[in-house]
């Protein structure tokens, strides 16, 4: 590595890798979901959407397996979702991380605002190749579930994640929120709610609205608007201590 490019790097710290990537993964996911609206409206992935939706329909004659998918769903719920971020507000507010829990009302409530508009400007038809497994009430394209199970657990994961100790939590964490937000985007399709795109296009711009907060959320943190986890209260106290027992070596 060239001494300029290193120098800009420690300049800028240790982690702006990991920021240059989100904002990589902003724009690209803002691009795929406009090149997904674009193929939509011009009936490209009509074809590959019927098809994925008759792939599933032979799993259907399971009982279990449609209840499953509807237990599954539940968790991209509107009800769900609004009680989840609620217990996690009413914990910020008991902890006094006013600032933190703001960001997570923001974020959430922004989310639906977000999905719902995008819902009423597209206006796309649900699937009527099979019956549906679950009442919808609004238009098809993103899919709100996916959309709001993005939006909703990444935020939450990667408010946690900034709080565990160790870097194997953090990991288990934000891959917990990801396979929660996939298996959620998957049930849409299975019962026959939502086209894949639809279930695609919701991932996509969930993902980019959860780590455009996270970033915001970063760029506070730096600046001392958002209050520090444990972890790092700890390791402040800890190197205050070490401080203090250095000085009273010195004295001695």
């Amino acid at each position: 590595m060239s001494n300029p490019i290193r120098r800009i790097i420690e300049r800028l710290g240790a982690n702006v890798i990991v920021v240059l990537i989100a904002c990589l993964i902003v724009v690209g996911g803002t691009w795929l979901f406009v090149e997904l609206l674009d193929e939509v409206r011009e009936g490209q992935t009509q074809h590959i959407d019927e098809w994925i939706i008759r792939a599933t329909v032979p799993l259907r004659e399971y009982a279990w397996l449609r209840e499953l998918g509807r237990d599954i769903t539940a968790l991209g719920g509107n009800f769900v979702l609004t009680l989840l971020s609620l217990a996690v507000v009413v914990y910020l507010i008991m902890t006094r991380k006013y600032h933190a829990m703001w960001l997570v009302i923001i974020a959430t409530s922004g989310g639906l605002a977000l999905s719902s508009l995008l819902k009423y400007l597209i206006d796309r038809q649900r699937p009527q190749l099979t019956e549906h497994l679950s009442h919808v009430y609004t238009s098809s394209f993103p899919s709100g579930h996916s959309m709001l199970a993005a939006v909703v657990y990444l935020t939450l994961g990667s408010l946690l994640a900034s709080i565990v100790p160790s870097r194997a939590l953090k990991i288990y964490v934000i891959g917990l929120s990801l396979l929660v937000t996939f298996l959620v985007g998957l049930s849409r399709v299975y019962l026959g709610v939502h086209w894949p795109t639809d279930v695609l296009a919701g991932w996509t711009a969930g993902l980019v609205w959860a780590i455009l907060c996270w970033l915001v959320a970063r760029q506070l943190k730096r600046r001392g608007a958002i209050e520090a986890g444990r972890d790092e209260d700890a390791d402040a106290q800890g190197a205050a201590e070490n401080l203090t027992g250095c000085e009273a070596e010195a004295s001695r």
